[in-house]
């Protein structure tokens, strides 16, 4: 959906937006959340998955296999490997979600680091996996609730999806069924089964934690402001937007509603930016299991 036929897009001008900055309170409160969920993944990549050699998807998964090879801290690579992806695909994600995503890097590779196995915990891979999903999982959903990612897999999806045929979910699932395959080379291949429960539960408990994990969302806003959510969209999160006819039943009034389809990654920022044009605004977001047709590609951000 990277482009819908509306008036919109034949306008000479775009009509300008005077959003509200977001509060302080509100960034603070964004921040907390994800200071806690990157120490929470931290917390469970270290006490329950690392020692007992299982690991998670995506280049969290590749940190952990690399720092077994080499002997060097995971959060050394934690950082140098998530990092660059932020760099070179911060236009396709926005700054927002690329700074909250810096920010819980930065948090997870600095408390990988400081934090060290509690002797005895458990040595039972089983347990580890259960236990280790679990923390990792809450801790990832966290972030993600909070505006921003602690993996750049999904970064590598966005683009990879830019030159490809392949969805970001496509993308993303071939990704981590190879970290995970790796696992069996590196580990043994029952470490490789429990790497694979452990990241089930961890996929599990971020369904939990943010309350749906599905690719893409639609969202529908009736709002007498409508062409200004209408043209934010289209400049701060790169999606395309229809405008729809609608009657109330109730006043019989004309309404204008403003649809479109967004990532699951977007879903903060789209509610912080309709919050900000119009707090009155009815808000509607339901989940998508599939997209076909049209161009649901996302543009570039400036």
């Amino acid at each position: 959906m990277q482009e819908q036929f509306t008036d919109t897009h034949y306008r000479s001008e775009p009509i300008k937006t005077n959003p509200k900055r977001t509060s302080k309170w509100k960034l603070l409160q964004r921040a907390a959340f994800i200071l806690i969920g990157a120490i929470l993944i931290a917390t469970g990549l270290e006490e329950f998955l690392v020692p007992n050699h299982i690991i998670d998807g995506g280049i969290t998964g590749i940190s952990i296999i690399l720092a077994h090879l080499t002997g060097f801290k995971l959060g050394i690579f934690l950082f140098v490997l998530n990092v660059p992806f932020l760099i070179f695909g911060y236009r396709q994600i926005g700054k927002t979600f690329a700074f909250s995503t810096l920010f819980a890097i930065i948090v997870l590779s600095i408390a990988s680091t400081i934090l060290g196995p509690i002797p005895d915990v458990t040595n039972d891979p089983l347990l580890a996996a259960v236990f280790g999903g679990i923390t990792v999982g809450i801790g990832v959903g966290l972030v993600v609730r909070n505006g921003g990612s602690s993996d750049g897999t999904e970064v590598i999806a966005v683009l990879v999806n830019k030159k490809s045929p392949w969805s970001v979910g496509q993308v993303v699932m071939f990704f981590n069924i190879f970290i995970l395959g790796s696992a069996g080379f590196v580990f043994g291949w029952n470490h490789a089964m429990y790497s694979l429960i452990a990241y089930f539960i961890a996929f599990k408990m971020i369904d939990v934690t943010i309350n749906g994990f599905e690719e893409t969302k639609s969202i529908w806003v009736i709002s007498d402001k409508y062409r200004e959510i209408g043209e934010a969209m289209l400049s701060r999160l790169g999606r395309g937007v229809t405008y729809l006819n609608g009657e109330g039943a109730f006043t019989g009034d004309d309404k204008k509603i403003v649809f479109s389809v967004i990532s699951r990654l977007e879903e903060a920022k789209l509610k912080s930016l309709v919050e900000e044009i119009d707090s009155e605004a009815f808000l509607a977001i339901g989940s998508i299991a599939e997209v076909r047709g049209g161009r649901f590609k996302k543009r570039d951000i400036h």
